[in-house]
């Protein structure tokens, strides 16, 4: 198993049980128990738990999405896919508003060679496009986010409300027909909010583990949203709800 699907497991597992043994985590898992104990030694560097005599205890509140570092990781095949998806749907000269997020990473790493005018809402895709030199970089304002590196509050909201944008690509906690776009923090919920409000037509970007997900923010309605682009693992009949909403759903 790949260093990042077993991390995956032991966060999933860490949310129920919140106390794991390196011995569980091993059978479970398939690997040595040395191979554990590198993994659980690198989740508690990255915060996610805290090492014990022979396991580990979770420091994840319920409901918080795992550090970025971890959830970079995480499905990067299907995020590079949905990233170069994107790319082909965004035309040359078109002004894009970035999301924070992993997902959107990518796709900010796959603008990087185009002639757009980019709004980024993180520092990590700030930093993906500060070399690009077809890409005209407007970086608004606002108090940066540990960990994710997310621009929120007042200054950042006031810039986006000032513009008026042709896409916005949205990151994703939790999306639902039922319950629409949500966020874990819920200081990026206004900022979500004012990325959709500022652009003529708003992508989300997730892959299909997002669909059994709800975050704790209410962002918008799914009907909110133009179009979204997410990986053959998302369940048949949660998108066939999106479809029937009006929303496209491409798949990659």
């Amino acid at each position: 198993m790949e260093g990042s699907n077993r991390h995956r497991e032991i966060i999933e597992r860490l949310r129920t049980a919140e106390r794991v043994t390196v011995a569980e985590l091993a059978a479970q898992t398939g690997c040595s128990e040395m191979t554990i104990r590198r993994d659980l030694d690198q989740l508690a560097e990255q915060g996610v738990l805290r090492r014990v005599r022979g396991g580990a205890v979770s420091l994840l509140l319920r409901g918080e999405a795992p550090p970025f570092a971890v959830r970079e990781h995480e499905a990067a095949d299907s995020k590079r896919r949905i990233a170069a998806k994107v790319d082909e749907l965004i035309a040359d000269g078109e002004s894009v508003i970035l999301d924070s997020g992993t997902t959107v990473l990518q796709v900010a790493r796959a603008l990087a060679r185009r002639r757009i005018t980019a709004i980024p809402l993180d520092l990590h895709s700030v930093n993906a496009l500060s070399a690009a030199p077809d890409v005209r970089l407007l970086v608004p304002g606002g108090q940066m986010l540990p960990g994710t590196l997310s621009l929120v509050g007042h200054f950042t909201e006031t810039s986006l409300r000032a513009l008026r944008v042709d896409t916005a690509v949205l990151a994703v906690c939790g999306l639902s027909a039922r319950h629409g776009l949500t966020a874990h923090d819920l200081a990026e919920v206004p900022i979500k909010q004012a990325a959709l409000a500022a652009a003529q037509r708003k992508i989300a970007v997730c892959d299909g583990s997002k669909f059994t997900r709800t975050g704790l923010g209410h962002v918008c309605p799914v009907t909110d949203l133009d179009a979204i682009v997410t990986d053959s693992s998302a369940p048949p009949g949660e998108l066939e709800k999106i479809e029937a909403a009006g929303v496209a759903v491409i798949l990659v």
